[in-house]
């Protein structure tokens, strides 16, 4: 990548994470735009993701924003659903390691030293400059995130295995959403690129929830919303406060394959129905 492009990228990354508000949003919008596709509604209901999903603390919502945006450009690119999920998951593994080299971690908590859901907290996080460290860190990492994207994009589709399934897509299925929908969050599988970590299938089913909410309701998402915190609930009850993949499923998956027969065999099946199921508000 030239350097004009970069400074470009780092400009637009800055601009947009002030403009949008959320690490996951901004990182949406950008890679959707340098694609050349913009999806308003996916980007506003990615919102609650931020934070390390809903403010919890995990994966970093540029992150989620990232493998979103591949797995759309993935999705696009193919009309094998198969080679797409693999695609997405590997190419969202391809970013983690790409942030990782950049912060030595993915959690938002240990980036940001803050709980969000601790008032007295997130007010140290605006006052002691940790708020403008996310701002700077957007800019600096939107160039590689961009980079990686597009490298990890770039495998011959020959070179990819005919079969794969994502926990994520299943979710979504479950919860009747269109094919593209489903792609959308392939990339979630197996706690975020298959890095074991905070389950990829509750981020999906959050974002498909608010991405409902805001269509049929008219109604942006927030970090209390009703409807999210009862598929927290439901989700932390059902996996006896457990919310990393490693812990719910004991293994870490290996690779697409090894995923996709867990899924098959049943894996989580429980636990993706009760994520179809928990967000029902009357």
């Amino acid at each position: 990548m030239n350097t004009i492009k970069s400074s470009s990228t780092k400009l637009k990354a800055k601009r947009a994470f002030i403009k949008k508000g959320t690490c996951s949003r901004t990182f949406l919008y950008i890679l959707n735009r340098e694609f050349g596709h913009p999806m308003d509604d996916e980007e506003i209901a990615i919102d609650p993701l931020a934070g390390g999903i809903n403010q919890q603390g995990y994966q970093c919502g540029m992150l989620w924003g990232s493998s979103m945006a591949v797995s759309a450009e993935a999705f696009r690119m193919t009309s094998n659903k198969d080679k797409a999920i693999d695609l997405s998951i590997n190419s969202t593994k391809q970013i983690l390691e790409s942030f990782t080299k950049r912060t030595k971690t993915i959690e938002c908590e240990e980036i940001t030293e803050c709980n969000f859901e601790s008032k007295k907290s997130f007010l140290k996080y605006m006052l002691s400059g940790k708020f403008v460290g996310c701002y700077k860190l957007a800019g600096r990492w939107a160039p590689e995130a961009l980079s990686t994207a597009k490298k990890g994009l770039s495998v011959s589709f020959n070179d990819i295995p005919v079969k794969a399934k994502s926990c994520a897509t299943e979710v979504v299925r479950i919860l009747g959403g269109s094919e593209e929908e489903m792609m959308l969050v392939s990339g979630f599988a197996g706690g975020l690129g298959l890095s074991g970590n905070a389950c990829g299938a509750l981020a999906a089913a959050i974002w498909i929830n608010a991405l409902n909410d805001l269509r049929e309701n008219n109604k942006k998402p927030s970090f209390s919303s009703q409807r999210i915190e009862k598929i927290l609930e439901d989700f932390y009850n059902a996996t006896d406060f457990n919310i990393k993949c490693t812990d719910i499923t004991g293994k870490l998956f290996k690779d697409v394959n090894d995923h996709t027969k867990f899924i098959e065999n049943g894996g989580c099946q429980t636990l993706l129905s009760l994520l179809g199921e928990s967000a029902i508000i009357n």
